[in-house]
């Protein structure tokens, strides 16, 4: 399955307005075998940024596109520069109380699964460890010759030591560990290659115009059949990687609620969207299900 490159979505046809009744969140987790699928939005009240939200990294910021990464130097020490700077703020990010309640919601038995289109681990920080990472993780690097894996901080610390006096102050962070800095700031910025065979390292994450593991899709697809109902949590479901899922859920006749404060691509396929911040909804959800959720650790 390949990732377009989709930007932006603009509503093509009139979509019922949000909710901020929560009974059908409710009513579908008190059922039990729900399916989460989250994006960005989930995230943000760790203070990593979504994308398309108001204030969303997009209105400055273009991804790097798969495409780009691989056909020029430039465009990779560029990457690494940026991403590197941004890995410190993904590392110091913790989960919260929306990563909190999920997780909450599967120890007893009311969430079936997770599929997550974020890279920053905090499902799997909160106690969701079988979550599916959709677009891979930003906590391990891959070769593109010889394809071997490494953890991350193995990297960062071999360009900490490539680049003792990189400290640029960023204009902001994205969604993608990607910080915001000029061509100036990245010019001098060292990549390294694999210590294996000397290839390409790459973040295991997909890129936009990049191919999802078509095993991992599968396991998604599976993880639709099996579920009862699917849970969107912060996408707009711009890109299809995670739409295919919501429609997949809505032929085969299973309820589907979102949970986004702007429309989304999906909401034809819906139930209902809530349009509500997603940290104090689920955690009301909780409450009246009688679902204990933890403080921050």
């Amino acid at each position: 399955m390949r990732m377009r490159p989709t930007l932006s979505w603009t509503p093509d046809e009139d979509l019922p307005p949000g909710t901020t009744d929560l009974e059908p969140v409710v009513e579908m987790l008190g059922v039990g075998g729900v399916l989460v699928l989250s994006g960005a939005g989930i995230s943000t009240e760790s203070g990593i940024p979504d994308y398309r939200g108001e204030g969303g990294s997009l209105s400055r910021h273009t991804p790097m596109t798969y495409q780009e990464f691989i056909a020029a130097p430039e465009a990779r020490r560029r990457y690494w520069a940026r991403s590197h700077l941004g890995w410190r703020t993904f590392g110091r990010a913790r989960p919260n109380a929306g990563h909190r309640a999920v997780a909450a919601f599967a120890r007893h038995g009311l969430v079936g699964g997770v599929i997550t289109q974020n890279v920053d681990g905090l499902h799997q920080a909160a106690g969701n460890g079988e979550a599916v990472e959709l677009h891979g993780s930003l906590d391990r690097v891959v070769c593109l010759s010889c394809g071997t894996f490494s953890p991350r901080r193995e990297l960062a610390r071999r360009l900490e030591e490539a680049n003792p006096d990189y400290a640029p102050v960023a204009a902001g962070i994205n969604p993608d560990g990607d910080a915001d800095l000029t061509d100036e700031q990245v010019k001098d910025f060292r990549v390294l290659p694999c210590t294996i065979c000397g290839g390409i390292l790459k973040p295991d994450v997909v890129f936009f115009g990049e191919t999802v593991p078509p095993a991992r899709v599968e396991r998604c697809r599976e993880a639709v059949r099996e579920a009862a109902s699917l849970l969107v949590l912060g996408s707009s479901l711009t890109v299809m990687s995670g739409l295919r899922f919501v429609r997949q859920a809505a032929e085969s006749g299973k309820p589907v609620v979102i949970v986004n404060r702007d429309a989304t691509r999906g909401d034809r396929y819906a139930v209902t969207r809530v349009a509500l911040p997603l940290g104090p909804a689920l955690t009301s959800v909780a409450d009246r299900l009688g679902v204990s959720v933890p403080g921050p650790a």
